[in-house]
């Protein structure tokens, strides 16, 4: 195979906006050789995190004595320890090696939640759960990072789409796990919910093994491509990130930190994270609350994921191609808004059919604007150590909406939670505003940089030369 073969449109043929596209064949090796590695470890991840509220209503609350707001306590306890280490965890994945990083990570929580299975008291939850954010801190935002070193900017919706729809399979296959798991209760002398950690736990363990064998660093060194292949999409990305910085410097990770436009990625995420993390947390108890008994509930679970799961897929896809992120993230956070409204205006005793439809609209609705959100955030970052940042920054962020997202749904609001809906549509908003306003300000932002190259005679391949200037580059094109 000629070298020419594996580019559709060369670098020396290039011109403008236009980027150099590679080989179907290329994009199918990569896609297959990380997609599953990376949407099977962070299905573990939000499997572990989100089935605490399976193990609720599978008789842990009464063995562990979860009376009050102690459930709620135990579920933030994760998102504290989590959201603190976010930042520095993404810094030591720049400077170590992902297939050394991401696995370890992986094992670390799969321990923890093995250790779960034995605790006896709702002190020794608590505490748990703050090991487990430990474990698990930083894992979402380095998978976009490591993403985002395989991928043009315009094309990382898709994967990390595919990737983060390990969130839905997660609640599917939480609450189809929990009604089979729940049902060892006695065997071993563990109750039906201890299972279902050390499940859950052994399984990640033994995946976390297969991952320092199966995960590959950076294109760079990707074996599993010919050396032709590999120069290729090297160069692909290379001229992607052209006029990008992608060394270390103390500087780049300031100037993301205190960047307004990282602030602004931070809001729009948070506004659709805690919508995610109360849903995952609370929606066997919002179904319970229907009417539905708790096995039932378990079951009926599974639909608003699965639905989640391909909405999540088809728009990212649908992003990629019309090379937007902020249009898909408003229209996504407007269709969450719409089933929240239901929840609201309904009594699910009495209509449990429009509840549970409020449900499933809104699972449609809160999954795509992650990963929108994230690959939205990495393309407009500039420079890998600021994408870097700006992944871990906003996903502390957002990571901290899940203490919020702890407390809403309170016992004695049940069975209409109208606290915890009101709360969520709230969030949706700033969401749906947020995501509004950055596409209009990135809009005049690379209208006023078009212009300043045209006034400056300032051409596209000065790129390399003013890559020192990061996203003030005047060569330097937000992704709307």
């Amino acid at each position: 195979m000629k070298t020419e073969d594996l580019v559709e449109t060369t670098c020396s043929e290039a011109s403008g906006d236009e980027l150099p596209q590679l080989n179907s064949a290329v994009r199918r090796k990569v896609d297959l050789r990380l997609i599953p590695l990376v949407t099977i470890l962070y299905l573990c991840c939000f499997l572990d995190r989100s089935n605490l509220g399976n193990a609720r209503i599978a008789g842990m609350a009464e063995d562990l004595k979860l009376s009050g707001m102690r459930y709620q306590v135990a579920a933030a306890a994760f998102f504290i320890t989590y959201s603190l280490l976010e930042i520095p965890c993404n810094i030591l994945l720049k400077l170590l090696r992902p297939s050394i990083w991401i696995p370890s990570m992986t094992l670390a929580w799969g321990i923890v939640m093995v250790s779960m299975s034995f605790v006896k008291t709702w002190q020794g939850l608590i505490i748990a759960r703050s090991f487990l954010g430990i474990a698990e801190s930083g894992l979402a935002p380095a998978l976009a990072f490591y993403i985002s070193s395989w991928y043009r900017h315009d094309e990382q919706a898709r994967p990390i789409a595919c990737y983060f729809s390990a969130a839905t399979l997660a609640g599917a296959f939480g609450g189809l796990l929990a009604f089979g798991i729940e049902k060892m209760n006695g065997i071993g002398g563990l109750h039906g919910w201890s299972w279902i950690f050390l499940l859950e736990g052994l399984i990640t363990v033994i995946i976390s093994l297969v991952a320092y064998w199966a995960m590959v660093d950076f294109p760079s060194t990707a074996t599993f491509l010919s050396s032709i292949e590999r120069e290729n999409l090297v160069e692909v990305l290379r001229r992607d990130t052209e006029g990008e910085p992608s060394h270390f410097e103390k500087k780049f990770v300031w100037e993301a930190l205190m960047n307004p436009k990282s602030w602004l990625q931070a809001l729009i995420f948070i506004g659709v994270t805690v919508p995610i993390y109360s849903f995952t947390l609370f929606l066997p108890t919002i179904i319970h609350a229907m009417g539905f008994s708790a096995t039932n509930a378990q079951l009926l679970t599974i639909p608003p994921y699965a639905v989640g799961c391909v909405s999540t897929i088809r728009i990212g896809v649908l992003s990629d191609r019309s090379r937007t992120r902020g249009p898909f993230i408003t229209a996504a956070s407007l269709f969450a808004i719409i089933g929240y409204t239901m929840l609201l205006a309904t009594n699910p005793e009495t209509q449990p059919g429009v509840g549970y439809a409020g449900c499933i609209i809104v699972a449609m609705g809160i999954f795509p604007g992650v990963p929108l959100t994230l690959a939205w955030s990495g393309g407009n970052a500039g420079g890998s150590l600021k994408k870097a940042v700006t992944f871990g920054f906003i996903g502390m962020i957002g990571n901290l909406g899940g203490i919020c997202a702890s407390f809403v749904y309170r016992t004695q609001d049940s069975p209409r939670f109208r606290l915890g809906h009101g709360i969520m549509t709230g969030f949706l908003c700033l969401t749906f505003f947020g995501s509004l306003f950055g596409t209009v300000l990135y809009r005049r932002l690379n209208r006023a940089k078009e212009h300043m190259c045209t006034e400056s005679n300032i051409s596209l391949d000065k790129k390399a030369e003013l890559s020192a200037l990061g996203i003030d580059s005047p060569v330097f094109r937000y992704v709307l």
